[in-house]
């Protein structure tokens, strides 16, 4: 059963904490590379995007994934999810009577490859606007190259915040829509110590950050924190780790990525760290990921997203059983997926709007404000470039799906800039006033 917030909690996560990440690979003959943009000033105010023409009747748009690496494992299935939107979109006119052309690109689990990647399909492919990057250390590396030639890149997956990008916009959950509901629901249901896990890099670095602030907040103790490296597989040494910090049981948030949850989970379980002891919270392992690792290994721990397969609504049964009907009945949908085909038809609604999908200044500022019936419930695109969105809490069961055990009624607005951290305390983000901008204090 499903535990809601009360109205005084989800006015906590809503106003409270506003103080508070195909097969194909496309070949193209390069044209010339456009001159860049100047970069964004301090207030945020540029000078006009150049024109990426779509030409004739087709406007090209890139995706930017990796379907190679230690990354695949989540991000080949994001690409399937804004294929299908393309799809969707072409099939029912497409955008403005034309119809949308994708340029697939593999990062290769490669950050200076994304970066590389970017610049072709703006530079070389001259697509209007580009869906891509999983983990926070892709999205850092392309940053500079949309923010030097103002263009436009949508982010579909949680991340740790403390960004806010005219040239960005981030559709799955900041920390208050994820990771610090998740510490609540834990210290409140599952226990106070806790034992933080994650790969070596920007995310679960910056996320770990946040967790020990709101632990020292509330009430929480931090027993252990440790990383490996991103794909790492050696996970002994951080098993053995927690059975010393927690001889008699105790919490587990889990923000390892990739390929190393595999190795993490059969360990956990080999070392006898079942959940009814030890339960795990993962931010970043969902239905693809539970299909991959084996549920045998999972059933009973924890994740925390914004959108399950199991949520129960009109839009959510037309997702999944769209996505079933294009790539198989015994494929699954999970929140990076329908973060990324909701963002496809954020961006066709916000071209549309704008009249043009060439000038990316006029598509930025029709975007704000646009609102969609998603699987997950209706959506609001914010001013900071972020997306209103539901909380959910859910349960591995036998069948690899997510029981779901806790949601908000009601979407939470995204705080970008972590209420919790002393650096960042007090400030905010709004891109429909150039005076504030992507960081202004409150």
């Amino acid at each position: 059963m499903t535990k809601r917030f009360d109205r005084r909690k989800f006015l906590l996560y809503s106003s409270a904490t506003i103080t508070s990440s195909l097969f194909l690979k496309a070949c193209r003959t390069p044209t010339p590379t456009a001159t860049p943009a100047a970069s964004p000033t301090a207030t945020g105010t540029t000078p006009a995007a150049p024109a990426a023409v779509g030409g004739g009747n087709t406007i090209k748009v890139g995706i930017l994934h990796s379907l190679s690496g230690t990354m695949s494992i989540s991000e080949k299935s994001v690409v399937d999810a804004e294929q299908l939107a393309i799809e969707e979109i072409n099939k029912a006119g497409g955008v403005l009577g034309k119809q949308i052309e994708a340029i697939v690109e593999d990062g290769n689990s490669d950050w200076p490859t994304f970066a590389e990647k970017a610049k072709k399909l703006i530079d070389q492919d001259k697509v209007v606007t580009v869906f891509g990057c999983w983990t926070s250390a892709s999205r850092k590396a392309v940053l500079p190259v949309f923010e030097e030639k103002n263009h436009m890149l949508w982010y579909p997956v949680q991340y740790e915040g403390q960004e806010c990008s005219k040239n960005i916009f981030y559709t799955g959950a900041a920390p208050n829509q994820q990771i610090e509901p998740a510490v609540d629901w834990l210290l409140e249901n599952k226990g106070k110590k806790f034992f933080l896990v994650g790969s070596d890099y920007v995310f679960p670095r910056t996320a770990n950050t946040i967790i020990k602030a709101q632990l020292a907040a509330k009430g929480g103790e931090l027993v252990g924190e440790d990383y490996i490296p991103l794909g790492g597989t050696e996970v002994t040494p951080i098993i053995t780790k927690i059975k010393a910090a927690l001889p008699d049981g105790g919490v587990i948030f889990n923000s390892l990525n990739g390929d190393s949850n595999v190795a993490f989970f059969k360990q956990l379980q080999g070392a006898g760290l079942g959940p009814d002891k030890y339960p795990s919270m993962s931010v970043s392992i969902a239905e693809e990921e539970v299909k991959a690792i084996g549920v045998e290994y999972l059933k009973g721990h924890y994740a925390a997203w914004n959108y399950f397969m199991t949520v129960e609504s009109p839009a959510n049964k037309k997702f999944v059983e769209a996505f079933k009907a294009k790539y198989g009945k015994d494929r699954v949908t999970n929140d990076p997926m329908e973060a990324a085909y909701i963002m496809v038809y954020l961006w066709k609604q916000a071209v549309e709007k704008a009249g043009t999908p060439d000038d990316l200044d006029k598509v930025r500022a029709a975007a704000l404000g646009q609102t969609f019936e998603a699987p997950e419930g209706k959506v609001t695109l914010e001013n900071n470039h972020h997306l209103a969105k539901f909380v959910r809490l859910g349960q591995v069961r036998e069948d690899g799906l997510f029981e779901i055990v806790f949601a908000t009624p009601e979407a939470v607005k995204p705080v970008p800039w972590n209420q919790f951290v002393p650096e960042t305390k007090g400030f905010s983000c709004d891109w429909s006033d150039p005076a504030k901008g992507g960081k202004f204090k409150v």
